[in-house]
């Protein structure tokens, strides 16, 4: 109910994650389960795969659509990458995600109003406790006073939530009253 993971027993509303671990955000959703579409995420964030960016987001829309409209969203912010990283990848695969699913929604991406300024360790390989840890104090508003009052965050993967919650963190101590977002692929979660 919060973050959008499949969870076994039907008798929980919430992941192990969400339970453990409140989060910031109202709610997000994704559009796959992680390890149905690992290579093609892979293919996509490290290996230059660009096109599939707009296969992916008209996938989000034709099947997420009608949620993604209930969230009246002012802009979606791509979570950005610290500029070392931007310069050795080249592109933020979750800008260019945004700016596809931009086009078919008719909301607009944002890209001036939060930065990443603390160059984090890949996320990938780190447990629960050692992802929020990696990533707290990551972001930063480039403007004080965020004027958008609905925002969705927009990121290629979700695990557990801790770069979609930090960014969150900072995007409310900014002025901004919900948060929400959007990924092509999620994580399992626990019962």
């Amino acid at each position: 109910m919060k973050c959008s993971k499949h969870i076994e027993d039907s008798n929980e509303q919430f992941c192990y994650d969400c339970r453990q671990h409140p989060k910031a955000f109202r709610s997000g959703i994704a559009l796959y389960e992680y390890d149905s579409v690992r290579e093609s995420i892979e293919a996509y964030k490290n290996e230059g795969r660009c096109e599939y960016a707009k296969f992916y987001a008209s996938e989000i829309v034709k099947n997420l659509g009608n949620k993604i409209a209930l969230f009246e969203a002012d802009a979606l912010i791509p979570i950005p990458l610290h500029k070392n990283k931007l310069k050795k990848r080249g592109y933020n695969q979750a800008s260019i995600l945004a700016k596809e699913i931009s086009a078919l929604i008719n909301v607009p991406v944002r890209e001036d109003v939060l930065e990443r300024t603390k160059n984090t360790k890949d996320q990938k390989k780190q447990g629960f406790l050692m992802r929020q840890n990696n990533v707290q104090g990551t972001f930063h508003l480039v403007q004080n006073d965020v004027k958008l009052k609905t925002i969705i965050l927009v990121d290629d993967v979700y695990t557990t939530g801790a770069t979609i919650d930090e960014a969150t963190r900072t995007l409310l101590s900014g002025g901004t009253e919900r948060v929400f977002f959007i990924t092509l692929a999620i994580g399992i979660g626990k019962s």
